[in-house]
C-alpha cells in the first residue's frame, strides 16, 4: 500500500484514486497543438504509479518519448460528494507537487485510435510525489509558482493562477463524478515547458515554500 504523508506530522493517508486534469493551462495546450477543451479532461493513474523523493524512474520499453509534467498536487482529507465550489477548499488535508510523467508517443497512437490514455499515464513509476504541506500553511493556491528543472537546466516556470479551472473548481467538478476520499489525490495540470526525459537525467521539481521533489532516470 501507498501512502501520502503530511510534512511534519505523523499523520498518512493510504492514497486512494489519483484523479488528474489534464489541458488546464492554455500555453501548455498550444505547445501540444490541442484544442481548448469545454469541460476538464480527467483521467486517472493508480497508486502503484507513485514513487517517492529519492527514487527513480523507469521508462517502459514500450515508449521512445517520455515527458515530465510538474504541477501541484492535491491530498484530500475529508470525504465529499457533490461538493460546492465555496466549500471545496475544506476537503483539502494537504498541498504538494507531483510530476505527471506521460509517454508522449504512445499517448499519440492511443489517442489517434480513440482508445484509453492508461497505458501511457498509468505505468510503474509515473507519478513521483512529494510529501504534503498542510493546507493551512497555503494562503492562496492559485499563487504559486511551480518549476522543474532537468539536470539544472530550468524548464519548467509557471505560475498556478495561470489555471483555466481554479483548484476549487476541480475539486467541485470531480466530485460530482466521483465521491471523494481521505487519501485522493488530485493533480491540477501542468504549465508550459514540458519536454523529454532520459536515462541518467536528474529532475527537480519545485513549490517554492511549499514542498520540493528530486528524482532521476534509471
Amino acid at each position: 500500500m501507498t501512502f501520502a504523508t503530511l510534512a511534519g506530522s505523523s499523520t498518512e493517508h493510504p492514497i486512494g484514486k489519483i484523479l488528474c486534469i489534464g489541458r488546464n493551462y492554455a500555453e501548455h495546450i498550444k505547445e501540444l497543438g490541442n484544442e481548448t477543451p469545454d469541460a476538464p479532461v480527467i483521467f486517472t493513474k493508480p497508486a502503484t504509479s507513485v514513487i517517492g523523493d529519492g527514487d527513480a524512474i523507469v521508462i517502459p520499453p514500450y515508449s521512445r518519448d517520455c515527458h515530465h509534467e510538474a504541477e501541484l498536487a492535491v491530498l484530500i482529507g475529508t470525504a465529499g460528494k457533490d461538493i460546492s465550489v465555496e466549500r471545496a477548499l475544506k476537503h483539502v488535508a494537504g498541498y504538494g507537487i507531483a510530476i505527471d510523467l506521460t509517454l508522449r508517443d504512445v499517448q499519440a497512437e492511443l489517442k489517434k485510435k480513440g482508445l484509453p490514455w492508461d497505458i501511457a499515464k498509468g505505468f510503474d513509476t509515473a507519478c513521483p510525489l512529494s510529501p504534503f504541506v498542510p493546507a493551512d500553511r497555503v494562503a492562496d493556491p492559485q499563487d504559486l509558482r511551480i518549476i522543474l528543472t532537468v539536470n539544472g537546466e530550468t524548464r519548467q516556470d509557471g505560475s498556478t493562477s495561470l489555471m483555466i479551472h481554479t483548484v476549487r473548481e476541480i475539486i467541485s467538478h470531480m466530485s460530482g463524478i466521483f465521491t471523494l476520499e481521505p487519501g485522493d489525490v488530485i493533480l491540477t495540470g501542468t504549465p508550459a515547458g514540458v519536454s523529454p526525459i532520459v536515462s541518467g537525467d536528474r529532475l527537480v521539481a519545485e513549490i517554492p515554500g511549499v514542498a520540493r521533489l528530486q528524482v532521476s532516470v534509471k
